[in-house]
């Protein structure tokens, strides 16, 4: 997607100057503490990413940026909170393809417009993500052998998913499609607990973003049989893509970026954009970010309109031909 190859930066960041310094410095922005709203339950990559990456930006903003977790309903909760908020600039969200894309697809009646109760701020990450089986609980090593199983006993295979509409759910969902075979959703409320169960063998498989699956890939019987990003991933040397195992063109992705709620005004979003750019400049923070597996994106407000939009589209199509419903 042109999108794609236009935002995905991987090289050194330019700094975009504030042209917003002098009503910043009038107006005393921040002068009290900051929350940033994740809408996932501690210990998954989105809150991986929030803590770390919010730490940074406090430094830049002279004030603290307080990670609040508000999980539930695919993202939902949090939005909602966020959209309703003072378009003040100090409350955000970090939210991700459902947030975004999906959900506007998932649910009938919505209680936030993404293109309407947002001001787009920056595109943050993707997270590669991982296929994760349990292999005491399911006997595969490979795509091609959990396919044949999946075809053998066509709905007999758990997988698990850090809830309905998440990207790790989305994921399955195309894979399913791309592989004619019937796998039975098994929602969670977060990526963390779900990875607990695969872990006890509760279920067989799961996507999941890499950083959250690492702490688990010692763990005995846990096993990653491909990747779902187009090319190699260097995290995980030697797994194959799921395009390479036989699905041409398969690619999927558990991408983020932080918005503010509608009407909040522009100095505020140059300020928090330009201290997000600040942040991931910093080689420590940019080596912990990609050994856990998660592509650095910065992009223009504008552009990460421009995304959703484009995901939407995408997500849409997969969310019709699973028939996923929430409400």
């Amino acid at each position: 997607m042109q999108t794609n190859r236009r935002l995905f930066i991987g090289g050194g960041i330019a700094l975009a100057a504030s042209s917003a310094t002098s009503v910043l410095g009038q107006s005393g922005y921040p002068n009290r503490p900051i929350r940033l709203i994740v809408p996932y339950p501690p210990g998954g990559g989105t809150d991986f990413f929030a803590r770390l990456v919010g730490s940074a930006m406090s430094q830049s903003l002279g004030q603290p940026i307080i990670v609040e977790n508000r999980p539930g309903a695919a993202t939902v909760i949090g939005a909602e909170a966020v959209a309703r908020s003072t378009p003040d600039g100090y409350t955000f969200l970090l939210g991700d393809v459902a947030t975004y894309a999906a959900n506007p697809s998932l649910y009938q009646k919505l209680s936030y417009d993404p293109q309407k109760d947002f001001s787009p701020i920056s595109l943050t990450g993707r997270f590669a993500i991982v296929l994760l089986v349990n292999t005491n609980k399911l006997k595969v090593d490979s795509v091609a052998e959990l396919v044949a199983a999946a075809k053998k006993a066509p709905g007999s295979i758990d997988y698990a998913s850090g809830g309905i509409g998440n990207p790790f759910h989305l994921a399955s969902e195309m894979f399913a499609q791309a592989a004619q075979i019937k796998l039975n959703h098994v929602p969670y409320r977060g990526a963390a607990p779900a990875l607990q169960d695969l872990a006890g063998g509760q279920v067989g498989m799961m996507f999941v973003d890499f950083a959250t699956a690492r702490s688990q890939l010692t763990t005995s019987g846990i096993k990653a049989i491909a990747v779902a990003s187009r090319t190699d991933f260097a995290g995980l040397p030697g797994v194959p893509t799921v395009a390479a195992s036989g699905y041409p063109g398969f690619e999927a992705w558990a991408w983020q970026g932080f918005v503010a709620p509608a009407a909040t005004p522009s100095e505020v979003i140059t300020k928090l954009r330009d201290c997000y750019l600040t942040a991931i400049q910093d080689g420590e923070i940019r080596k912990k970010l990609t050994d856990a597996g998660i592509d650095i994106l910065q992009s223009t407000p504008t552009e990460f309109g421009d995304y959703m939009r484009d995901e939407t589209t995408k997500w849409r199509e997969v969310i019709k031909t699973a028939s996923i419903r929430v409400d």
